[in-house]
């Protein structure tokens, strides 16, 4: 115990661990949780966006949704392969779920784990168009921004390290969203179909901050896989969708 408690305070004062064999079994549990989080909603987002190829409306559109299929799916491997030096099956976990399946559009079970995976609840609604799939992008995108800012300081060194090479990549993926949000707009019907989208998505991406005063926030806080509560993550993205959807008129 004395030894547990020693660790976990060198971890609150910013110290890192390197190498599964210097983790206590509580924080092994918490950054097993963290991780599987990710990989899921990662694949479960490569296979949403793969689906959306064929909604795009030009070349251009259709290689950005490819990108971020492939990029996103590489991210999930990445993580996985973390997982693995845990003694993770990854040739087994990337098989266990169908990562395309998607609840009914108006199914509303806020941000409570379903499906028997760890995606983010946001990943078990279907996209139905490409403006449906831009705006969902977008919102999400700025999401997975704020929550970088947390990821790429995660007290176990090497799983900081990957998430600080996937995370350009992944504000890559939000700038490309906002480039067709903005080609969206410039038409009547398309600006209604976006105005439209982001009542849909917006309340569902806001769930995926948790919910406040969260206990598990205050053990990985104690841990160093946390670094500001969920209010805080929540208020940034609140700020950045403004910022972004304010001057076209969406927000």
């Amino acid at each position: 115990m004395t030894q547990t408690m020693n660790i976990e305070d060198y971890l609150a004062q910013g110290g890192v661990l390197t190498s599964p064999g210097n983790v206590p079994a509580r924080y092994r549990g918490e950054l097993l949780r963290l991780m599987s989080s990710f990989v899921d909603s990662e694949l479960a987002a490569s296979a949403g966006f793969a689906a959306s190829i064929n909604f795009a409306p030009g070349i251009k559109e259709r290689i950005a949704a490819s990108r971020i299929t492939l990029e996103k799916a590489n991210h999930a491997e990445r993580v996985l392969a973390v997982m693995a030096d845990f003694g993770t099956d990854t040739a087994r976990y990337q098989r266990q779920h169908d990562w395309a399946a998607r609840l009914p559009r108006e199914a509303d079970f806020g941000s409570t784990r379903t499906g028997g995976d760890m995606r983010l609840s946001v990943f078990h609604y279907p996209i139905t168009g490409w403006a449906d799939a831009v705006v969902m992008n977008v919102l999400m995108g700025l999401a997975t921004g704020v929550q970088m800012t947390e990821l790429t300081r995660v007290s176990y060194a090497p799983l900081a390290e990957v998430f600080r090479e996937i995370a350009p990549r992944e504000a890559r993926h939000a700038a490309l969203g906002i480039e067709g949000l903005d080609q969206l707009v410039a038409t009547e019907d398309g600006k209604a179909e976006a105005k439209a989208a982001v009542a849909y998505w917006r309340p569902r991406v806001a769930v995926t901050f948790g919910i406040a005063n969260s206990a598990r926030y205050q053990t990985q806080a104690r841990f160093g896989l946390r670094h500001a509560t969920n209010e805080t993550l929540h208020a940034r993205w609140d700020a950045l969708v403004a910022e972004t959807l304010g001057p076209i008129g969406l927000n």
